[in-house]
């Protein structure tokens, strides 16, 4: 049972917190940052009024249902027809960006923590790729950042959370049969090889087989005004859940059922789409901020204790070097300029997917070094967190700046090419507005 204070705590935040939102919007400060600090300082680090524990149920509940919403409702968004103009951006990051950031994660960990197998360190880099565009919504929701550049860390953010789940569920295989251990759950001991293949396979066969009935059913009630408003929001979370829980039933990957389920939804069922935006905006951003919370009183103060110069400097190459240049390689080609390669390397916060995977490596004991690969996650997203936050609103004004500058001399140059405007995650009060001094990219803010 969750403790009174803890209840207390988590409701006098979020009630603070959105009393002076709008202020808050509009300050160098973040939601994801004000939250992992408050949790933080309120954990049991500080002043102990959040009673929660890394492996009590509760924390996991949080931090699961928040990923699988997210990865839900974020698959949902990304119109793949509408991708087919301005799709090489995001494509890039994700196909030829992302394998690379990885084999560089790999590659770089391994002077910093000789001690661990080639399995764990890959594991580590792949913990660590997925990025969160969340955590600086001022860049994605800006109507003065040019829309090819914007909706680029925007698609590559949605997508990338599905495509690591996979890619971190077989490494975590790995790591736990490079230890000499076969991978044990609720359906018995099975070797690296059948876990791996069942968790890639039927996971995204249940997200499938769950979201196509359902999303045509949803679709047809709405044609025929058999759904109310509501129903629509409820519908399109029991989807999700639905999905997850089918998934880990057969043995496959919960969460890869969640983001195939939301891929289907995203491109079958319009009327349930535009709903799931509305939750992703509301209750899902609750969700979030509560697991952000949960991060920093839970997960933050274990992994603060062993801070030490190894894991620092991996944590800086990872938020540069080891981002940076595998997006500069993917972009050749683009005719992008430097400064918008540099803009979109760096704006690759790690945030929600990072959290729960190094909570899966945190419960995985019969990996060698799963609480150094949880440390190490960890200090990333917090480091995450507090760099890309404060230098999100400057950086966005300082490129917009150059970006208009270049508009005048260059207006067919690549940064300003046509893109669709797909929805964010969360969009901000002033992306509903264009400032009376900015010049629009042509395309009006939704």
């Amino acid at each position: 049972m969750i403790e009174p204070t803890t209840l207390v705590t988590v409701a006098l935040c979020v009630f603070a917190f959105g009393l002076a939102s709008r202020r808050i919007e509009r300050s160098p400060l973040t939601a994801p940052m004000l939250f992992s600090t408050i949790g933080l300082l309120a954990g049991p680090m500080c002043f102990g009024l959040i009673d929660l524990h890394i492996d009590g149920a509760t924390t996991h509940v949080v931090i699961e249902v928040t990923l699988v919403l997210v990865l839900f409702t974020d698959a949902a968004r990304i119109r793949m027809r509408e991708l087919r103009r301005g799709y090489q951006l995001p494509f890039r990051l994700l196909l030829i960006g992302m394998p690379l950031t990885i084999g560089a994660g790999t590659l770089l960990a391994q002077p910093f923590f000789p001690s661990m197998s080639w399995a764990e360190l890959a594991l580590l880099a792949a913990v660590l790729a997925p990025t969160d565009a969340a955590l600086g919504l001022v860049v994605v929701n800006s109507v003065r950042v040019p829309v090819r550049i914007r909706q680029a860390i925007n698609v590559e953010s949605g997508l990338n959370d599905g495509i690591a789940v996979p890619i971190v569920a077989v490494l975590l295989t790995a790591a736990i049969v490079a230890n000499g251990n076969q991978v044990a759950t609720e359906h018995g001991s099975w070797s690296g090889l059948s876990f791996a293949a069942a968790q890639i396979g039927l996971g995204p066969l249940a997200g499938a087989l769950v979201a196509g009935p359902a999303g045509w059913l949803v679709q047809r009630a709405f044609d025929n005004n058999r759904i109310n408003r509501a129903y629509q929001h409820f519908a399109g979370v029991a989807i999700a859940l639905g999905a997850f829980g089918t998934a880990e039933w057969i043995g496959g990957n919960g969460f890869l059922a969640a983001f195939v389920a939301g891929l289907v939804i995203g491109n079958t069922s319009e009327s349930l789409c535009k709903h799931l935006q509305e939750f992703a905006e509301d209750e899902g951003q609750l969700l979030a901020l509560i697991a952000f919370l949960v991060f920093g009183a839970v997960m933050l103060p274990p992994a603060l204790t062993a801070l030490d110069w190894r894991a620092g400097a991996y944590i800086a190459l990872s938020l540069t070097v080891i981002r940076m240049v595998p997006v500069a390689v993917s972009l050749i080609g683009t005719r992008l300029q430097t400064r918008s390669v540099l803009f979109l390397g760096w704006f690759g916060p790690r945030g929600l997917a990072t959290i729960l995977f190094a909570l899966l490596v945190a419960e995985a004991d019969t990996i060698a070094h799963h609480e150094r690969l949880f440390q190490v996650a960890t200090l990333t997203v917090a480091a995450s967190i507090l760099a890309h936050g404060l230098t999100a609103a400057p950086f966005a004004k300082r490129y917009s700046r150059w970006v208009d500058s270049i508009r005048q001399s260059q207006p067919s140059s690549p940064e300003c090419g046509d893109a669709p405007d797909l929805p964010v995650r969360i969009r901000m009060h002033e992306r509903r507005k264009l400032p009376p001094d900015a010049e629009s990219d042509g395309n009006q803010a939704k």
